[in-house]
């Protein structure tokens, strides 16, 4: 079984037809296997409904909260996506993660070293649309994929 782990802007992607990666997103979706996993964390979760109710991101396609659950919930029901509880030594990653940026104001990389560890810890590949963050991936050893 392949692990794979979307970062927000996928889930958006995905979740938003229009998006400007909707296709590339849903081409990726659709060559994700019936035995492979595809995982929300707590952090891409909140993060999703935070996006889709947020106006400055949704335009004029904002949704209400009620709304925003209802679509992860429709993700929870397709059969390879699945919740993924913080694995247990998350921190040490994150923090191993962090380290490149330890002497920078960068908050950017706060989140994405978050999703990075987060990857690891799980043994799941990142997806993400960012080429930045995929060839930190990269350099650090992990598994990344940029749908296409």
């Amino acid at each position: 079984m392949t692990l794979f782990f979307p970062d927000l802007n996928v889930w958006l992607a995905l979740s938003v037809e229009g998006h400007t990666h909707n296709s590339a997103a849903w081409r990726w979706m659709g060559s994700v296997s019936a035995e492979s996993r595809v995982a929300f964390s707590r952090y891409t979760q909140i993060g999703l409904l935070r996006l889709l109710t947020n106006a400055a991101a949704m335009g004029g396609r904002v949704l209400t909260i009620q709304e925003a659950w209802s679509t992860y919930d429709g993700w929870r029901e397709d059969p390879r996506v699945e919740f993924y509880p913080e694995p247990r030594d998350v921190e040490a990653a994150f923090r191993e993660a962090m380290e490149p940026f330890a002497a920078k104001p960068s908050s950017k990389w706060v989140g994405d070293c978050w999703l990075l560890a987060f990857a690891a810890g799980t043994g799941a590949a990142l997806v993400t649309f960012d080429r930045a963050l995929f060839e930190f991936a990269r350099k650090q050893g992990h598994a990344a994929v940029i749908p296409r």
